[in-house]
């Protein structure tokens, strides 16, 4: 019998042990990140030993953070990112040299030979972009301080990478006639390239992209635009490859470039799934690369390394976001993913030979900064479950708890422009309210003018219960965002059914799905503010004032029985417009019969004014 080809033996081991392990860890409220790790672990070399050489996947997988920088990018224009380059060189440069140059005093003292001591805190003082981004965007804190002050410190270390690379030869005792050539001609030739490289980025970037792109969206061919998408990450990352510098950060360069072209939504939803892939694999590929053979042989040292490393960067980053003015609350979040390892460590310390770094000290530092990576989304948790609650934004005073004992009758989901007015209303009675907002900034100003308000995302389980969804007899669904709410919504039926939701509807579509979930009581956000506008213009052309209201009443209630007459064909188009037709021409016809009845009693022509 013929055998199976190794790539679709490791490709069933890889997707098997995520389809597996991943939903379970999501379900124990551990988060997949944790989940890829973990299935790593158990397909790696010390776990069913399935998967014998995670190098080579790691390779491969790296790719995923790729294609996430390019994403990214997409997302920052031009101008943007140009007002960020004080935090990037400035914060960005103060987080590396910070935490380095801690590590390599303390790894100094405690014994180890300086070339070792520098090329570990340069390698440890390096962060997670990976793990860091994506726990970024689903906390959506990226536009927030944090995410902000986060992304600058991530993206300097991608440029940071390339002198610390630079240096790791010269840390190796190069030979003189070695160093003469390489500072002359050769490196002349190195500058040259990198200078060509990201100039035909930029250039090509900014002359050639888009009418190559509008070439092929012609086409009308959906597969070659997602290889095309796919064509552009490959061709940047090999250049940049090429000439010595991040891949990653010519993958941001090109969605930089690319954030303000027409064709933007269309790659992002193009090459989100491969960079989800691609990030599992990657996770999985770290957690096979814990070498247990070391961690065995020194647990105690290692333990004393991976805390060591961890509590210090978490001290100079802490201190760092303070200068930032970064909020107490997401303080801790965002110390913690940057004090982490990141993957750029691997390549620092296999880089680095065994000039420089022994193997089994190589080994060893590849494990600690594994561990960290593996330790880091558990505490995490940990910091959700009994630190968040229990933070404030406000400097002077420390936050109220959040905890099942307040056991407030009203929970409100959002407090903006709308979920305000509603928080007024029911607290103006003396009746006990709890907020959930998650913006930051929001958060802070309301507090300051006595508003019980809290930070936190309400479409987290974990962070509802905290907040008293148990106990409430009521939760208002206030948040701008329609998936977002729905969401929050499907998450108070399963789980709170004690509480009667009501609801915000940002349109007629958003209040159809509402009605799928059996909300009962639902406003269309807009709905009645229009209705009261449409009344003032009238009472404006000179109509009384009984009259305007009772034509608005009229459209109040026409407009709700098309609705409803519709609501149970909408996800069939040709009926749903058969329908609101019929109805509208109906609707029509019986206001030209109100119209003409009351220029009857008027004796006037009204829209002759």
């Amino acid at each position: 019998m013929e055998h199976a080809p190794a790539w679709l033996t490791n490709s069933l081991i890889y997707l098997g042990a995520a389809v597996l392990v991943v939903p379970l860890s999501r379900a124990l409220g551990l988060g997949s990140i944790i989940g890829y790790l973990a299935a790593g672990i158990a397909i790696g070399p010390w776990g069913l030993g399935l998967v014998s050489s995670p190098q080579d996947v790691l390779h491969f997988a790296e790719f995923g953070v790729v294609l996430m920088l390019f994403l990214v990018g997409l997302e920052l224009e031009p101008d943007r990112l140009w007002s960020l380059r004080r935090p990037i060189f400035g914060w960005g440069s103060a987080q590396v040299l910070g935490c380095a140059a801690v590590l390599f005093g303390v790894g100094y003292l405690a014994g180890a030979e300086w070339r070792v001591a520098l090329v570990a805190a340069l390698g440890l003082a390096l962060s997670s972009t990976a793990i860091a981004l994506q726990v970024f965007g689903e906390r959506n804190l990226l536009p927030a301080v944090s995410g902000q002050a986060g992304f600058s410190i991530l993206l300097f270390q991608d440029v940071a990478a390339i002198p610390i690379l630079a240096l790791l030869p010269l840390l190796a005792g190069v030979g003189a006639d070695t160093h003469e050539a390489v500072t002359g001609a050769a490196r002349a030739w190195q500058a040259a390239k990198i200078i060509g490289v990201i100039a035909a980025i930029v250039l090509g970037g900014r002359l050639l992209l888009r009418p190559v792109f509008r070439w092929i969206a012609r086409s009308n061919t959906p597969e070659i635009f997602t290889a095309a998408a796919l064509l552009l990450v490959v061709a940047i990352a090999a250049l940049m490859q090429f000439v010595g510098l991040s891949m990653a950060l010519g993958a941001f360069l090109a969605g930089v470039l690319l954030a303000e072209s027409e064709y933007r939504r269309e790659l992002e939803t193009d090459i989100e799934p491969f960079k989800g892939l691609l990030l599992g694999l990657f996770f999985i590929a770290i957690g096979m690369s814990i070498d247990f053979g070391v961690l065995m042989a020194n647990p105690g040292l290692m333990a004393l390394v991976v805390v060591g490393f961890l509590v210090l960067k978490c001290a100079v980053i802490y201190g760092l976001s303070m200068l930032m003015k970064v909020p107490y609350q997401q303080r801790p979040v965002f110390t913690l993913l940057l004090a982490q390892g990141g993957e750029f460590a691997f390549v620092v310390f296999q880089a680095a030979g065994p000039d420089v770094l022994a193997p089994a000290i190589a080994s060893f530092l590849i494990a600690a900064v594994a561990l960290s990576m593996l330790v880091s989304p558990l505490l995490l948790v940990l910091i959700d479950k009994f630190v968040l609650p229990r933070y404030s934004l406000d400097g002077g005073k420390a936050m109220d708890e959040i905890s099942e004992q307040q056991e407030p009758k009203v929970l409100i989901c959002g407090f903006g422009r709308y979920g305000q007015i509603v928080g007024r209303v029911i607290g103006s009675q003396g009746i006990k309210v709890t907020v959930l907002d998650h913006d930051p900034d929001t958060v802070e100003g309301l507090r300051e003018f006595g508003f019980r308000v809290f930070y936190g995302d309400a479409t987290r389980l974990d962070l509802l219960r905290t907040a008293g969804a148990g106990s409430a007899m009521a939760i208002v669904v206030a948040v701008d965002d329609i998936e977002q709410s729905l969401e929050i919504v499907d998450l108070v039926r399963e789980h709170f059914p004690q509480a009667r939701i009501v609801a915000r509807a940002r349109n007629v579509g958003h209040l159809y799905q509402l009605l799928d979930r059996k909300v009962e009581f639902i406003e269309r956000e807009l709905f009645e503010s229009s209705l009261r506008s449409a009344r003032s213009v009238l009472e404006v052309l000179g109509w009384p004032a009984h009259e305007a209201r009772e034509s608005a009443m009229s459209f109040r209630r026409r407009n709700q029985k098309l609705t409803a007459d519709t609501y149970p064909h909408y996800k069939d188009r040709a009926k749903l417009i058969a329908v609101a037709k019929e109805g509208r021409q109906q609707f029509a016809e019986q206001m030209a019969k109100e119209r003409e009845e009351r220029q009857r009693r008027a004796g006037k022509d009204w829209d002759a004014r």
